[in-house]
């Protein structure tokens, strides 16, 4: 008779906090991200960490989450001990401060995202055998032993926001919306303003007119093209931006520096030029699928300047290069009449006080109602001709 061997027990799936990107070999980490991602790259948060955007003193304490099948790394999700609520561009000052007024201590929460980016995307980067719902499970263990008083997950996609509640159903869901544009087989720019009514095809025109009758000139520099003048042009223009509303930048020249060492690849550099002088520059990380426009800032005051730097050279970009999408970044309903749609988003919550946590459902479920609507009133706001 032939002894059947049982089946091998599969190697189960192991959480490992490193306290410094810079302890995982950038190749080990950098093999589980999608190439359409380069905010989840090693590169870019270990650019954070190193120019001290993110360390203990700004209030962003790394305590990255790596999962492993034996001695292989098969899974990673970024993670912070946060101390205050910045950076986040999901809000819970108002959480915060209402547990701390009832005698609780709030911070230091924790908190998987990508800091000061709200760019929706995978959060956890995973193997390809490695299937989400089983990491999101074996994470979600982990962070349940913690002692903080919440972690949350911000601006994580669809699929893994659906296997991190199937995995966690407790969490508390909040809703949100941005604008993005996505081809649709447009071609080039004339067929993308084809595609729109007469009013905002010809308001369109003119904006870009109006840049021009200014002087001013724009030009786009990817990667390597992109010269340490030029970087440092940029970053006086983007010290601007926060300048004018009173407050500090979160990053310092030496994160440009370095994600321009490190990722030249994902920077394409959007610079406005008057007489041949540069005057005003934005900032753009590309996938490979996707445009991400994230900084941006000016030396003069020009009429449609910033719509031209940071919507419609970013459209041209995406038509010329063959990507598909342009997150043009968060806020702003001006996005609707440009081409860009409302796209939903989510981000999840665990509030581990009983009272809290209910106060804070109760929240999300009524925010849920009004950025639904929100959303829906939106999407009907946009300038396309209707399909026939």
């Amino acid at each position: 008779m032939t002894r059947l061997e049982s089946p091998p027990t599969a190697v189960p799936l192991q959480v490992r906090e490193v306290t410094a990107i810079s302890a995982v070999p950038q190749a080990d980490w950098n093999a589980l991200v999608d190439d359409d991602h380069p905010f989840l790259r090693h590169e870019f948060l270990e650019a954070l960490e190193a120019s001290g955007a993110v360390e203990e003193t700004s209030g962003w304490v790394p305590r990255h989450l790596t999962l492993w099948q034996g001695e292989a790394l098969v899974g990673a999700l970024p993670h912070y001990d946060k101390y205050h609520s910045r950076g986040e561009y999901v809000f819970d000052w108002a959480w915060a401060d209402a547990w701390e007024r009832a005698g609780g201590a709030y911070y230091p929460k924790g908190l998987s995202a990508i800091p000061f980016t709200p760019v929706p995307g995978p959060r956890m980067a995973l193997a390809s055998g490695v299937n989400a719902l089983s990491a999101a499970r074996v994470f979600a263990a982990w962070l349940q032993g913690s002692s903080r008083s919440s972690w949350h997950l911000l601006f994580a996609d669809a699929a893994q926001v659906e296997a991190w509640q199937a995995a966690w159903p407790a969490l508390l869901t909040r809703h949100g919306v941005q604008f993005q544009w996505q081809d649709r087989g447009f071609g080039d720019f004339d067929g993308f303003l084809a595609a729109m009514t007469t009013k905002r095809r010809k308001a369109i025109r003119r904006e870009r007119r109006l840049v021009a009758e200014q002087g001013i000139t724009l030009r786009r520099l990817v990667g390597r093209e992109i010269d340490t003048a030029a970087l440092a042009h940029f970053y006086r223009c983007y010290c601007i931006t926060y300048l004018e509303r009173g407050q500090q930048p979160y990053l310092c020249h030496q994160f440009f520096e370095r994600l321009h060492e490190t990722l030249p690849e994902a920077l394409v550099l959007i610079q406005a030029r008057v007489a041949g002088k540069p005057v005003a520059a934005a900032l753009c990380l590309q996938g490979s699928r996707t445009l991400y426009g994230r900084y941006w800032g000016s030396e003069v005051i020009a009429d449609c300047l910033h719509f031209e730097a940071c919507y419609y050279q970013g459209i041209e970009h995406c038509l010329e290069n063959g990507l598909t999408c342009f997150d043009p970044g968060t806020q702003g309903e001006h996005k609707l009449s440009r081409g860009f749609a409302p796209v939903a988003l989510r981000s999840l919550h665990h509030i581990a006080d009983p009272q809290l946590r209910q106060a804070v459902a109760r929240f999300c479920d009524d925010e849920r109602r009004h950025v639904e609507a929100y959303r829906r009133q939106a999407a009907q706001s946009l300038p396309f001709k209707a399909q026939s």
